[in-house]
């Protein structure tokens, strides 16, 4: 059998997404992975419309119909709530497992070959004229590669669990309180994911909801819990180079944004896009160009939002002005889900 023009390690979204993307302009493409599917991430499981888009554009379609569509996005502080909707389109509230299902369908209908239980141990191993590190944010890849330069990053860390409860809005929350968020996404009409997400690696969810009585606390204290808490290690960071010579890096194993931009699927999704034109043209070098420049509105997003987290002066002030003048937190969603 030949060598396949491109190898992925890894067989998550990210791994997948590059897989798709590479097929549909027409390299040969395997991917490798250790686990067997479905692969579940603590995520917060919402897609924005941006994702959408960015999905449909390298040929994946989302099964909507296992989802929960919502309208826009809500904060919530101690003292001062405000919303708004998306410009464009819903966004999407998915079960990871869901998720990732889809993208193998949409994988082998492309004829992406699928190797699961096959963990990867040496980079000299593989024999492809590109390999893709697709393997997470501890990436193997990116070390055998010689690319694990930072620039900067920041670390936090999140929790999450499912509780079989309606939603009780068409929005996603963001809930916020001293040191902490709680993220709410409806994934279906009997069920929410709740995800926890703070600088404390020992806070879990629920001694973090007492801070946030009454409105959360009051709505999920007697709800069941639909699935067992997991947790992550969650932030930012940012790497010198994402490509040399034949090997690029994708997803979180190329740099990540914070996930309260919730922008996580569709950077990965545009990196992607870009990855493959980048080896159909025979040059890695401008996917190393572009890749930052893809991330950038949200780690600026990430960092404004975040002013919400000082403290809870600043946060009531913020939150205060913002519910007094919406059009501003409207023109902030607008611009973050271009």
């Amino acid at each position: 059998m030949p060598d396949p023009d491109v190898f992925v390690i890894g067989g998550g979204p990210a791994g997948l997404a590059a897989a798709i993307a590479a097929r549909r302009r027409g390299l040969s493409v395997v991917v490798a992975d250790g686990n067997t599917p479905p692969i579940d991430k603590p995520c917060g499981e919402g897609l924005m419309p941006d994702s959408r888009r960015a999905a449909r554009e390298i040929g994946i379609e989302l099964p909507d119909a296992e989802g929960f569509e919502f309208r826009g996005i809500r904060f919530l502080g101690e003292s001062h709530s405000v919303q708004a909707d998306f410009p464009n389109g819903r966004g999407l509230g998915l079960r990871r497992p869901v998720l990732h299902g889809a993208l193998i369908e949409t994988a082998v209908r492309a004829g992406v070959e699928l190797r699961w239980s096959t963990p990867i141990v040496d980079l000299n191993a593989v024999r492809a004229r590109w390999i893709v590190g697709a393997d997470g944010s501890t990436s193997r890849v990116r070390r055998w590669a010689g690319l694990d330069a930072h620039i900067s990053g920041s670390r936090r860390y999140a929790f999450r669990q499912h509780f079989a409860i309606g939603p009780w809005t068409e929005f996603m929350e963001i809930h916020w309180s001293e040191g902490c968020q709680i993220y709410v996404t409806p994934i279906s009409r009997a069920e929410v994911c709740v995800v926890l997400i703070s600088k404390t690696p020992g806070l879990h969810l629920g001694e973090a909801l007492e801070r946030f009585f009454p409105v959360l606390n009051v709505r999920l204290r007697d709800a069941a819990a639909s699935s067992k808490e997991r947790g992550a290690v969650a932030g930012r960071s940012r790497l010198q180079a994402v490509a040399k010579r034949n090997v690029a890096l994708i997803g979180d194993a190329s740099g990540t944004v914070d996930p309260i931009t919730g922008e996580g699927l569709c950077l990965t999704f545009r990196q992607a896009a870009v990855l493959a034109e980048a080896m159909v043209g025979g040059d890695l070098a401008a996917y190393n160009r572009t890749h930052p420049r893809l991330a950038f509105r949200s780690h600026l997003m990430a960092r404004t939002m975040l002013l919400l987290d000082h403290n809870r002066s600043t946060r009531k002030f913020l939150l205060g002005s913002l519910a007094w003048q919406p059009w501003i937190f409207r023109t902030l969603l607008h611009v973050h889900v271009l």
